[in-house]
């Protein structure tokens, strides 16, 4: 990976363009969100507003069943349906990208269920948090996710990238330094990498590194990768690559702190704040 860069507002701008006139919702992406349980359901909500916040069109949520109500009124302009009703599972394809992990648990239910929709789905998946706590668990040659046609996205934390290496044998993070770790977790697993944190690393083995310049330290606040994985999947919808998608995501992400620490400050700024500010980041980009 010998192709390294900076993630800038006029990169971001070849990737993210304005609508054309005909669009509609059902132009704009469709995303499934496989997210949440009982105590996390926030995880699922900040996830699911934040795909609706980064222009798809549709959004469905699915999560456990004690939970659905309080989607329905949190995000109510979602569809949503039982996790464990395999009816959603019959139709993955209908879906443009999916985004799976956030606040699901861990546990070998959980996995099995990532586990059929890799299996069962071609299109672009990003995985974040509980997600990829599960693979590193039950999948720890990561073979579900090696030599797919359209590579899934890992949106780890520096302790999730950690156990990903871990989990393939490696030493740690701080062994060996933020971007050769997430090339190494790149090239085994065989998926486009963001590695969180401050500089946030976007890599790909076929594709190179590149290091984000949005972002401030108000953002390390609970449900902001929530955030960021929604952000991802809506692009991703939007008919761009998952490298692409991860890249503009991350920035556009990080842009919407900036903006809410802009408007509140960095020291109480919460990932609500990030997903409201959204649309003001995107309008930076887009111009409308």
């Amino acid at each position: 990976m010998d192709k390294q860069g900076l993630i800038t507002l006029e990169y971001v701008k070849t990737i993210v363009r304005e609508r054309p006139r005909d669009a509609h919702k059902g132009t704009c992406g469709r995303v499934l969100v496989v997210a949440g349980s009982l105590g996390m359901a926030g995880a699922a909500v900040l996830s699911s507003e934040a795909a609706l916040k980064s222009g798809a069109g549709l959004v469905k949520a699915a999560v456990p069943d004690e939970i659905i109500p309080i989607l329905q009124i949190a995000v109510p302009q979602a569809t949503c349906c039982g996790i464990s009703d395999d009816e959603f599972l019959r139709s993955l394809e209908v879906n443009d990208a999916i985004a799976v992990g956030p606040g699901i648990g861990v546990g070998e239910k959980q996995y099995l269920l990532i586990k059929k929709l890799l299996e069962s789905y071609e299109g672009p998946v990003i995985i974040d948090a509980d997600g990829i706590n599960d693979l590193c668990r039950y999948d720890k040659d990561f073979e579900l996710l090696k030599n797919r046609k359209i590579p899934a996205v890992l949106t780890p934390h520096p302790g999730e990238g950690n156990r990903i290496l871990e989990a393939l044998g490696e030493s740690d993070i701080a062994s060996m330094g933020r971007i050769h770790a997430a090339e190494l977790i790149s090239r085994k697993t065989g998926t486009v990498v963001l590695l969180k944190g401050a500089d946030t690393v976007v890599t790909w083995e076929f594709g190179g590194t590149y290091t984000n310049t949005t972002g401030n330290p108000g953002m390390a606040t609970g449900g902001s990768g929530d955030v960021l994985t929604g952000v991802i999947a809506a692009i991703a919808a939007s008919g761009e690559d998952p490298f692409d998608a991860a890249k503009a995501g991350a920035f556009i992400h990080g842009m919407a702190g900036d903006i809410a620490a802009e408007h509140k400050g960095q020291w109480g700024m919460t990932s609500a704040d990030i997903k409201d500010s959204l649309p003001d980041a995107f309008k930076e980009i887009v111009g409308k």
